[in-house]
């Protein structure tokens, strides 16, 4: 269904505006303005809500390990708000500019955690400090931006092949540690990615039968599972943050609202003395 909102360039009736309705190269699943008029994909749009509510729960949850990193964790909550900002608008109108603010923002976001949190223990033999590796991370950061208007289809798949990037570097952490705790925290972290990027991959090559058995939404199943598997993943980072960063305390995990209840939300959590893991 076309959208009569759909705009074009003035003096050129036949070239789309990159700000125009549906001018964007990717189209979701779920059928195109079915429940309003102006929301082109209505669950996808609406599932972003997730990441407000993910960018609250880190800084409330970890507010003691905040005290101590506070300017990196609010810029990184600062930006996972624009993720889900980003990612509404693209939903919404489907347009180029929405596509690239919102894949561009979750490049901007790993750039920054990665800036941040990424273990000294791991730098490229060529950096000798953390100064070096944030002029490592800008430059890669500006290239990489620079490449996504090229071909901007692939910026997905790019994005979403740094998470075995990620599970490789917790893999080699797990390995040190002995605190099962974090064993269990990460493979949990580990499930909600499998069920996020399995219902992402559905989405986009499965489309036929989503449309067949009429559930088109994966996508938005996408945005709350790989929301969820951050609420396990940051805490996770910080905890080996604690350990090479902040010698004076001792990281501990816990749960949110209880360890007794099924479902939890884990935090971290400063003690001294220091060295468990």
């Amino acid at each position: 269904m076309t959208n009569p909102l759909l705009s074009f360039c003035p003096g050129n009736p036949t070239m789309p505006s990159i700000f125009s309705y549906q001018s964007s190269e990717i189209d979701w699943c779920e059928n195109n303005f079915v429940r309003s008029p102006i929301i082109a994909e209505y669950y996808n749009t609406i599932s972003n809500v997730c990441f407000f509510i993910l960018s609250a729960a880190l800084l409330h949850l970890n507010w003691q390990y905040c005290q101590k990193r506070s300017v990196p964790m609010y810029f990184i909550s600062g930006l996972l708000l624009c993720v889900g900002i980003f990612s509404m608008y693209f939903h919404m109108t489907l347009s180029y500019v929405g596509q690239l603010l919102d894949e561009l923002s979750i490049l901007w976001t790993l750039a920054v955690a990665y800036s941040v949190w990424y273990p000294r223990a791991h730098f490229p033999r060529c950096i000798k400090s953390r100064k070096q590796f944030y002029w490592l991370g800008g430059v890669t950061t500006v290239i990489t931006t620079l490449m996504s208007f090229i071909k901007p289809s692939i910026n997905a798949y790019a994005l979403n092949c740094i998470a075995f990037h990620l599970l490789y570097l917790t893999w080699r952490e797990l390995k040190k540690c002995d605190d099962q705790r974090v064993h269990r925290m990460a493979k949990a972290m580990v499930l909600w990615w499998v069920l996020a990027i399995t219902s992402w991959l559905s989405d986009r090559w499965l489309c036929w039968l989503c449309q067949a058995i009429n559930f088109p939404y994966f996508h938005s199943f996408w945005h709350v599972l790989i929301a969820v598997s951050l609420l396990y993943c940051f805490p996770l980072v910080m905890y080996f943050d604690v350990t090479y960063e902040m010698p004076a305390f001792t990281p501990k995990l816990g749960y949110w609202p209880s360890d007794s209840w099924p479902i939890v939300v884990p935090y971290i959590a400063l003690e001294e003395p220091h060295k468990q893991c």
